[in-house]
């Protein structure tokens, strides 16, 4: 393996929470001539401390059980039927206090094949579903995207899920597109409850 894909796989055992693996790829890298070569920059959410977990734990933190834990990024309790939903941390669009974030859109001229895919397809659901329901609940990923591809789809590196962080969403219909957002403010200025 080249020191690029240990160093892969350690990033990915320590979102995983798979210490003994993240152990063997650090003995790996000991010694090799090239492994400073091959150094990423840490990303600016790297260096904050968070509490991140695998996808699978953070959803059944929040009491929902992951059809397909490889590739869903959503779910629906059991108990009161709340979706709740990942978020890849990158692509949240913030401006003027609220925040958004491109939950679903279709696959146009095949600019996002993701939706068409049962993964995508699964979104779709708790999208609609999120949205006669009235809210949702976000869940933040973070990682590095793999580029020409939406994160939900393909990503380079998934660290984890922020543990410590729900976010109350509501979902928006916007022509064919689902938008999740959040942290709007009233018009006198002061935050919502």
């Amino acid at each position: 393996m080249t020191v690029r894909e240990i160093k892969q796989l350690r990033d990915n055992a320590v979102g995983l929470d798979q210490p003994e693996v993240a152990q063997l790829c650090s003995d790996a890298l000991k010694g090799r001539p090239d492994a400073r070569i091959e150094a990423r920059p840490r990303s600016p959410l790297r260096t904050r401390a968070r509490h991140l977990v695998a996808r699978s734990k953070a959803f059944e933190a929040r009491g929902v059980y992951l059809q397909d834990p490889r590739t869903d990024w959503g779910g629906v309790r059991a108990r009161d039927s709340a979706v709740v939903l990942a978020l890849w941390a990158d692509k949240v669009v913030s401006s003027d206090g609220s925040c958004r974030y491109l939950l679903w859109a279709p696959n146009l001229e095949g600019a996002r094949p993701w939706s068409e895919k049962p993964a995508g397809r699964s979104r779709l659901q708790h999208c609609k579903r999120a949205l006669e329901n009235g809210r949702a609940e976000g869940l933040l990923a973070y990682g590095e995207a793999l580029q020409g591809y939406i994160p939900e789809d393909k990503a380079h590196t998934v660290y984890g899920i922020d543990a410590d962080v729900v976010l109350e969403l509501q979902v928006q219909l916007q022509g064919e597109e689902y938008w999740a957002v959040w942290g709007k403010r009233k018009a006198s200025g002061s935050p919502r409850p």
